[in-house]
């Protein structure tokens, strides 16, 4: 008998250690338990205190203009539909620009929008417009709160798409349409098209809107997924089931990215004319993901968080500072591109939260070298001069997503 229970214990042993390191090992290091953070280009950075909690923010490369979705720490602290706090929603949440070339903060005035029902801002999208290249749409994430006065930690926040536009150097941003639907459940980030009425969204946690068990499932399976709206057909998942979808961006092509929290990675697909996705690769990160940009060269720029660990303690108390990484990912052209490493998956920038606290988005002005850096709950907006060696890239459409290119001097 005791040869016996000797045997059965050795082999739940022998399960567990399996499991840990299949399973709970590799979780462990890409949530940073063991990571150490190394200073990466955050050596020449400045601050503008006036932008505070602004998840996403937009880079419109034509005009040098940065677009931000804002808000207040305290705001955010209490109403985050997609970590779980409903205690109030943010019924004064804003979107303000930043000009590099001026340093002026303008926060613009919301024209024929009702606030009745909140403005909590989350994902965002800035597009020119198809017809008259001094307009432009501006798509954004409201996550309202629910009707009736319902309890919104048992329904969740009534979240919906707000479809606003402006013009270049326009302090008012006019409203043309809220598009609610049953499909846009837990929309996270989204980009938007020229005409003004259609965009793709991910839903962060699919359809589950609370619970506890869907942060676990979040983690550890594909609840979260990928939807198409236009305004005159309605909306559709085009991507039922994807892992942990977060943030979202779109190359000059037809080439769609979408970030991975829980995963640790982007997907990549190619928009097909019924607007459905294909997926055609999958490009690992090391660290979990938020938010994604793409910048005038092509380079597919990400949000990351090197001490994910440390984010429960940050969302306690927003004081204590959470490391932050931007993540860039190019075409290899290197050595490595022999061996099959189709993607260089760079650590452009890193801070141990000293200069960057929490960021969830970043984005990179190519023609100005300059980082943009913000995040959900931190204090400022960053920037922070980073100059590159291959400035000449460019996107190729007859070639792949981001095609380096000579330079022609």
């Amino acid at each position: 008998m005791p040869g016996a229970l000797s045997t059965i214990l050795i082999l739940l042993l022998a399960v567990a250690v399996g499991l840990y390191q299949i399973y709970l090992s590799p979780f462990l290091v890409m949530y940073g338990l063991w990571r150490d953070i190394e200073p990466v280009g955050n050596a020449d950075c400045s601050t503008v205190p006036e932008l505070k909690a602004c998840e996403k923010l937009v880079l419109h490369q034509a005009t040098g203009v940065v677009y931000l979705a804002c808000s207040t720490p305290e705001a955010r602290h209490k109403w985050i539909p997609g970590i779980g706090p409903f205690e109030e929603n943010a019924h004064n949440d804003y979107v303000a620009t930043y000009d590099l070339s001026t340093g002026k903060v303008t926060r613009l005035n919301f024209v024929n929008f009702d606030f009745e029902r909140g403005f909590a801002s989350h994902g965002m999208d800035v597009v020119s417009s198809a017809t008259n290249s001094d307009e432009m749409f501006v798509y954004l994430v409201n996550h309202r709160s629910p009707l009736d006065g319902k309890d919104p930690n048992i329904v969740g926040a009534d979240s919906v798409v707000e479809i606003f536009k402006t013009k270049v150097g326009s302090s008012s941003l006019v409203h043309v349409t809220t598009v609610e639907d049953p499909v846009i459940s837990t929309p996270n980030d989204l980009i938007g098209y020229p005409d003004g009425k259609s965009f793709y969204f991910t839903n962060d946690h699919g359809s589950f809107k609370t619970g506890a068990l869907r942060l676990l499932r979040n983690c550890f399976t594909s609840i979260a997924s990928v939807g198409y709206c236009h305004v005159e057909h309605g909306c559709s998942l085009v991507v039922p089931k994807i892992h942990a979808a977060n943030g979202i961006a779109k190359a000059q092509n037809n080439t769609i990215y979408v970030a991975s929290t829980a995963g640790a990675a982007v997907s990549v697909f190619e928009r097909q004319e019924d607007n459905s996705l294909v997926l055609t690769d999958v490009i690992p990160t090391e660290v979990p993901l938020d938010n994604l940009s793409v910048d005038a060269n092509g380079a597919l720029w990400a949000a990351g968080f090197p001490k994910s660990s440390a984010m429960v303690k940050h969302m306690k108390d927003i004081t204590i500072p959470l490391p932050t990484r931007a993540v860039k990912i190019n075409i290899n052209t290197g050595p490595g591109a022999f061996y099959g490493e189709k993607y260089k998956v760079e650590k452009a920038f890193e801070d141990d939260g000293t200069i960057a606290s929490g960021s969830t988005t970043v984005a990179y002005d190519a023609i100005h070298n300059r980082l943009f850096i913000h995040g959900l709950t931190a204090p400022s907006l960053v920037v922070c001069k980073m100059y590159f060696k291959h400035l000449c890239d460019r996107y190729d459409d007859d070639r792949n997503y981001f095609q380096p290119l000579t330079c022609s001097h």
